[in-house]
């Protein structure tokens, strides 16, 4: 919960982990009825929080996971699982999509809507054609709570059957798949607020009924927001699960650049950027599989980069930026007898500090260099030494947000400026900590790691 000011109020909120189920064939599943519960209890628990303290709740806003969708029948019942945007089982229907990433602002890629989409016609065929409607797992939540499903136009921008510019689903995409135009959100109905709930849940929920509930808006977006990066002298840098590095231009018109992918974080605002299918998760690989020690982040700290020996690809989902592959994996060359479990897991966040590098490099051809790098994320934010790592391989200072929830006070403040309550989301900047300086001394050391990691990505990858 955020007050006016977009502040975030201590002692409210909740918060309920969940995994996404993962096959040996590269499915990333979730359950959406089940995430749908999860999320119900989560507002049970801060509408009881509400209503012992009186607080007025004007609106509630959402930032939720791009790129994935589900599918329900004529009765709102779903009849698929979501399929999450690190499901690359899709990866062969990719040559079948068109590449309209100059309209769209999506390479063609397994994270995206249409390559799934050809995927489930050719292996889910019953489900797919009992499907009425395609949706995000935010207008799954809206229909449950409000029995319609409203959609952001954030949201629909990263689905890759968007046109950027038109506002409108891209024809020539649409034209290459399966399924209908009324299958999907209306584009006139995008951005609206609902305010009645159904019966059950407005019986449950006094303290909320009289909320302007608006659809949520895509993480990276709200992340950016939250982060006070809202303009392309500032890039967002954050490490969740996944990873990204995003400009947002406040525009005319969409620059969709080579590489790079561009979506909308509202009707006004684009957000451009490079996304890691691999980023806090393969931290998180690594402390599930290898025996790590307890004083792991001091070691890390200590360390010189490169002085293990190791040349390592992070892909254990296949990647996005810059290579837009979805059969990529993970390889580790150069170990020894000597290797331990610390020198791998440095390699492995050396890897991922690279990987933002090639991404940092393309925005600033496109936009020049931004004056900041802020950085937030869980996994940033537990491991001063991997941002330390980052900001090296960069060659650039990062500056730590102090925000704990940047997307969801992202989020928050659009919500603010939607009820005319601020002016502008630049009105309400976010707090700051330390800024984390690149050392000169392993400059040239970073650039031999990344030298070794384009000669091994060459041997093994291209053709």
């Amino acid at each position: 919960m955020f007050d006016s000011g977009a502040r975030r109020m201590e002692g409210y909120g909740a918060q309920v982990p969940y995994r996404i189920h993962t096959t040996a064939d590269g499915g990333a599943e979730v359950d959406p009825e089940a995430l749908a519960q999860l999320t119900i209890d989560c507002l049970d628990e801060l509408h009881r929080q509400v209503q012992a303290s009186g607080f007025h709740v004007a609106a509630v806003a959402g930032s939720a996971f791009w790129h994935s969708f589900c599918g329900v029948d004529a009765a709102g019942h779903p009849t698929l699982p979501i399929l999450h945007l690190l499901d690359t089982r899709s990866g062969d229907q990719v040559a079948r999509v068109p590449n309209a990433h100059a309209r769209t602002g999506c390479v063609p890629h397994s994270s995206y809507w249409p390559a799934k989409l050809l995927w489930l016609a050719a292996n889910r065929p019953g489900e797919f054609r009992a499907t009425r409607q395609f949706l995000s797992f935010p207008e799954f939540l809206f229909l449950k709570l409000f029995g319609r499903a409203g959609a952001s136009t954030s949201m629909v921008s990263a689905t890759g059957l968007w046109d950027q510019n038109k506002s409108d689903y891209d024809p020539e995409t649409l034209a290459a798949l399966p399924i209908r135009r009324e299958q999907l959100a209306n584009p006139a109905a995008l951005d609206e607020s609902e305010d009645q709930l159904r019966p059950e849940y407005r019986a449950l929920w006094p303290a909320f009924s009289k909320a302007r509930w608006f659809p949520a808006l895509g993480d990276g977006a709200c992340n950016n927001l939250g982060s006070g990066c809202v303009s392309t002298d500032r890039a967002a840098l954050m490490v969740g699960t996944t990873g990204a590095m995003r400009l947002v231009s406040d525009a005319l018109k969409a620059a969709v650049s080579p590489g790079l992918w561009c979506y909308r974080a509202d009707r006004r605002r684009f957000v451009t950027g490079g996304a890691l299918s691999n980023g806090g998760d393969v931290y998180a690989w690594m402390k599930r599989n290898l025996s790590l020690p307890r004083d792991v982040e001091a070691r890390l700290e200590a360390a010189t980069p490169g002085t293990h020996g190791l040349t390592m690809l992070p892909f254990f989902s296949g990647e996005r930026t810059p290579y837009w592959r979805a059969d990529l994996r993970a390889s580790i060359t150069g170990l020894s007898a000597s290797t331990d479990a610390v020198d791998i897991l440095r390699a492995a966040l050396e890897s991922v500090a690279l990987r933002f590098r090639e991404i940092y490099c393309l925005l600033a051809g496109r936009w020049g260099a931004p004056t900041e790098v802020i950085a937030s994320g869980g996994a940033l934010l537990h491991s001063p030494a991997w941002t330390q790592m980052i900001a090296d391989a960069l060659g650039r200072p990062i500056t730590i947000c102090t925000e704990t929830e940047a997307s969801c006070r992202g989020a928050a403040l659009w919500a603010l400026e939607r009820l005319g309550i601020i002016d502008s989301i630049s009105a309400l900047p976010a707090s700051t900590g330390a800024v984390l300086t690149p050392r000169p001394e392993y400059q040239a050391a970073y650039e031999d790691l990344l030298s070794q990691q384009r000669k091994l990505y060459e041997r093994l990858y291209q053709e």
